[in-house]
């Protein structure tokens, strides 16, 4: 897998997008572990808090096609840049607001735009874009590997910083932690030499083949899929610090499960990464999927230990976004890479409004039932489905001749 990146400058603009990808995503992975600290310091209610961080996840998948497609025309560099800043402002002015609408601001706006143009549509693009065929599965791999690293040390880290701090401080930190990551912009958006790139004369401009993805049954059954991912994790990564208490459990239990969701899923990733040249993608996300309604349903007749919720979070973790390297990886073989950022940054859309449902409606199932019974329910029955719905996707079988080549 690894022997495709056969240069410096391809294992540089590799790790650089990973490092990138691991502040974005470990900031943004663990603010579900805010949610009990903001609530007793600003009393504005666990369903009015969970609503900021709702608007969190849609926002952060809306900027996803506007930042992919600004940083395909223009370049990822001012893109990654402006996403940087945006979410290190945003975590330095949350200990400032104590209304919801202050809160949908900082962390539902600011944070969330910043971290979305920092993500996954910009940097796999820009990756895509420099490097050369046979190394991209192996880059989307370690690219997504960064980010569950992220969430692997930020959720400890934050945790532990929370206790000593105050959330204000750890909030102050994160932002400090963000700006950090500043000098990596320019390796990533630096071009490297000796890359083959050829462009078709007839290649379709940004609106048409933005128009063409959203006539394809294919593309549209992706999102379908990618919309359930979307609810199931932000649904976990806002709520499962209350599930961990509902339980009578201690906080710690539930850093260190989102710390070892964020581990399993290094692994995930560079398997993931690895699959994609070995099998078709659709039956990547299908097992991935299909996985997922598995767990869920043992946790559900589990006894609630720390224990069960360690191995839920292992288990659970090798899926977690792993399914980003196939679901590029469609959108690659579909459409070409051009316009990748774009193309994937919409995918991404419908992640999040799967997110904005997942975080919200667990606040609402909290509030008035008292429990998240109904909302482990739904996971179940949409994983199942997002699983059957990845089948029909058109995707063309892996040649044994390029298995080979690889």
């Amino acid at each position: 897998m690894f022997r495709t990146l056969n240069s410096p400058g391809l294992w540089a603009v590799t790790l650089s997008a990973a490092g990138i990808l691991m502040v974005t995503m470990g900031a943004r992975q663990s603010l579900g572990l805010f949610l009990a600290p903001l609530n007793t310091s600003t009393g504005l209610g666990i369903a009015s808090i969970s609503l900021a961080m709702a608007v969190g996840q849609f926002m952060w998948g809306a900027v996803q096609p506007i930042a992919g497609a600004v940083a395909d025309r223009y370049g990822p560099g001012r893109v990654l840049l402006g996403g940087l800043v945006l979410l290190a402002l945003g975590s330095a002015l949350t200990p400032f607001m104590d209304s919801t609408w202050g809160l949908i601001f900082s962390l539902g706006l600011l944070s969330a735009i910043g971290s979305g143009a920092g993500s996954f549509s910009v940097l796999i693009g820009a990756a895509t874009n420099r490097l050369p065929l046979e190394a991209r599965g192996a880059a989307s791999g370690i690219i997504n590997a960064g980010g569950s690293f992220g969430q692997f040390i930020f959720a400890p880290i934050l945790q532990k910083l929370i206790q000593v701090t105050g959330w204000m401080g750890a909030m102050w930190t994160l932002a400090a932690m963000t700006l950090a990551a500043l000098p990596l912009v320019r390796i990533v958006a630096r071009p490297i030499k000796h890359v083959n790139k050829t462009v078709a004369e007839n290649e379709p401009g940004l609106g048409r083949s933005v128009q063409n993805a959203l006539a394809d049954p294919s593309y549209l059954l992706l999102h379908a899929g990618f919309f359930t991912c979307g609810f199931h994790i932000a649904f976990l990564v806002t709520h499962l610090p209350g599930e961990v208490n509902l339980c009578g459990l201690p906080p710690a239990v539930a850093s260190w499960s989102l710390a070892i969701i964020g581990a399993a899923n290094i692994l995930g990733s560079l398997y993931a990464g690895s699959c994609v040249a070995r099998y078709r993608s659709k039956y990547v996300l299908f097992w991935m999927y299909a996985t997922r309604a598995v767990m869920i349903l043992l946790y559900l007749v589990s006894p609630r230990t720390d224990l069960t919720f360690y191995i839920f979070a292992a288990g659970l973790g090798f899926t977690w976004l792993a399914t980003v390297p196939p679901t590029a990886a469609i959108v690659a073989k579909l459409f070409g890479v051009r316009y990748l950022g774009t193309l994937f940054g919409l995918t991404l859309l419908s992640h999040q409004i799967g997110g904005f449902l997942g975080a919200w409606l667990g606040g609402l199932s909290i509030t008035r039932f008292g429990d998240y019974a109904w909302m482990w329910y739904a996971d179940i029955v949409l994983s199942g489905l997002a699983a059957l719905v990845n089948l029909p996707i058109r995707e063309a079988p892996i040649l044994k001749h390029a298995l080979k080549a690889s």
